[in-house]
């Protein structure tokens, strides 16, 4: 990809926002805009007994509370997997004996540089959890069957979470 003119716009506390011209073959140069994050990582605790731990929490950028998988974002350097152990601790109190990569997964390649790794966590032990000052969370343990449902239907609108879901799901079928 042929770029020029390239400047950050907007440096934030989690994203910078970068402006660029794009050649795009013999029509020319085009500004794009691009939020440039760290990158995330979303994990489904699956329980042995098939059900699956979500969690509930306020995102303003939606006005209101979603079902998710618990997830967070990469620090500097950081392995997905790791991010993911600690993410699903912090945030359910869970430990996963084993973590299987689900792929990786694009939130919005339009805009967005943002990359979601997925895993779904097996063999879980339960402990306290530590949810960062500014985190409300609520767990809600639900079979797999019922939180696919909830995707089907639009209950659940978050994209990480979907995604983990049907793949976990086509996985154990």
């Amino acid at each position: 990809m042929e770029t020029r003119n390239r400047a950050i716009l907007f440096r934030g506390l989690v994203v910078n926002l970068e402006q660029m011209d794009v050649k795009i073959g013999p029509k020319g140069w085009h500004t794009y805009q691009i939020v440039r994050h760290p990158g995330g990582v979303g994990v489904l605790p699956l329980h042995a007994d098939g059900s699956v731990t979500l969690i509930r929490q306020l995102r303003p950028a939606a006005d209101g509370k979603l079902l998710e998988v618990p997830a967070g974002r990469l620090a500097p350097e950081e392995e997905p997997a790791t991010c993911g152990r600690r993410e699903l601790l912090e945030e359910t109190g869970l430990t996963a004996g084993t973590l299987e990569p689900l792929g990786i997964l694009h939130s919005s390649p339009g805009v967005f540089d943002e990359v979601i790794h997925l895993f779904v966590g097996r063999d879980l032990t339960q402990g306290e959890a530590a949810p960062e000052a500014y985190e409300d969370i609520e767990t809600v343990r639900i079979s797999l069957s019922e939180a696919l449902e909830m995707a089907r239907d639009g209950r659940i609108s978050d994209g990480k979470t979907i995604a983990a879901l049907f793949r976990a799901a086509g996985r154990a079928a």
